[in-house]
């Protein structure tokens, strides 16, 4: 069976840090192009493995870079540049030029906005809406950071959803300041409201709270369209043309991660999809000792008990998560780094696919 025939649409690749998650995304990105699916791979790791995975340059940072994947396959990489995506956002959505100029040129927003918590995530939300919206590819495979991360990624909609929503925000869109800068509580306290205002400066530094609250005040008319839009890929994220394949490591010491990723989003409503293996040993003729020590020096002593450790962990995932596919991807000699060796990966995935 084909990969396109395997999976759906949109695909998001997910797992704890150091088992391969780029690599493989590259590989199912590109055996989906090899299909005739016009596909874009992209992720929002902070690592940017994918561009060296794909041979893109930084000029993949928020933007789609064809990929020279051989005659007649349409494929496109895009690397997250969360600032970048903010500007653009705020150009397209503000409501007048003013608007716009007064956001990006606020102080709070030039100096803060792109590193705040939460940030890269949500304007990856907003980016994959972007994308999926175009409709100029069939196919989107997302690669993710590890588990912790992908899972703020995954609540970014409803944290944000829940932000707009909240009591916090509609203290923040009062108009705090005068015409002339001071902090409006204050100026109705005469000497008293001054010493305040010393205080608050010193402490806090007023010059920043001015900033924070003309940049509420300036993004306000955008908050309504950041609500609708998360909703939207919300209910992209959970419905049927999307799966999460998770990433796993060998061995039962793997195992809890895996399985913590799966029930957290069973729980969720997310659709999982099959659970990959990767890097498995083979187990080679003899066996390692029960029970005992291994010899250091005896490499095929080492191999055996690896073999072992690895085929006892796929049994027992198979035992845990039996309602998933089980693909085992083997210990490779090298680790695919460019497009042949991954188009041999994609074909490999593709036969335990079907």
């Amino acid at each position: 069976m084909s990969l396109s025939e395997s999976l759906p649409p949109l695909v998001v690749v997910v797992g704890s840090g150091g088992v391969g998650k780029t690599t493989l995304a590259a590989a199912l990105g590109l055996g989906l192009a090899q299909e005739g699916e016009p596909t874009l791979v992209m992720t929002f790791d902070p690592s940017l493995r994918l561009k060296d995975a794909l041979g893109v340059g930084e000029s993949a940072r928020d933007r789609e870079v064809a990929v020279d994947a051989g005659p007649g396959v349409e494929l496109a990489a895009s690397l997250l540049d969360a600032r970048g995506t903010f500007d653009r956002l705020i150009a397209r959505y503000a409501p007048d030029d003013e608007a716009r100029a007064r956001i990006l040129g606020n102080r709070y927003y030039h100096n803060l906005a792109g590193s705040l918590g939460g940030i890269l995530e949500y304007m990856a939300v907003e980016r994959l809406f972007e994308v999926a919206r175009s409709g100029r590819y069939r196919r989107i495979v997302l690669d993710t950071p590890p588990t912790r991360q992908a899972l703020d990624f995954l609540e970014a909609p409803q944290r944000i959803v829940g932000f707009l929503n909240s009591g916090v925000l509609k203290i923040a869109l009062k108009r705090w300041f005068d015409d002339r800068g001071r902090l409006k509580p204050a100026a109705m306290l005469g000497p008293l409201g001054s010493r305040v205002e010393r205080f608050l400066d010193e402490v806090v530094g007023l010059d920043l709270l001015r900033d924070m609250s003309e940049f509420f005040q300036a993004f306000a008319p955008l908050y309504s369209g950041f609500e609708e839009r998360a909703a939207e890929v919300e209910k992209l994220l959970r419905g049927a043309d999307t799966r999460f394949v998770l990433v796993a490591g060998p061995g039962e010491e793997k195992i809890p991660d895996a399985l913590f990723f799966a029930r957290k989003l069973g729980e969720t409503g997310y659709g999982l999809g099959p659970l990959v293996v990767n890097r498995v040993h083979p187990r080679p003729d003899g066996a390692a000792p029960e029970g005992g020590e291994i010899d250091p020096s005896d490499g095929r002593q080492l191999l055996a008990w690896l073999g072992r450790r690895d085929h006892d962990g796929l049994a027992a995932l198979k035992t845990l998560l039996p309602d998933h596919p089980l693909i085992a991807v083997p210990l490779l000699p090298s680790e695919p780094s460019d497009l042949a060796s991954l188009s041999r990966l994609a074909r490999r995935l593709a036969e335990r696919l079907g």
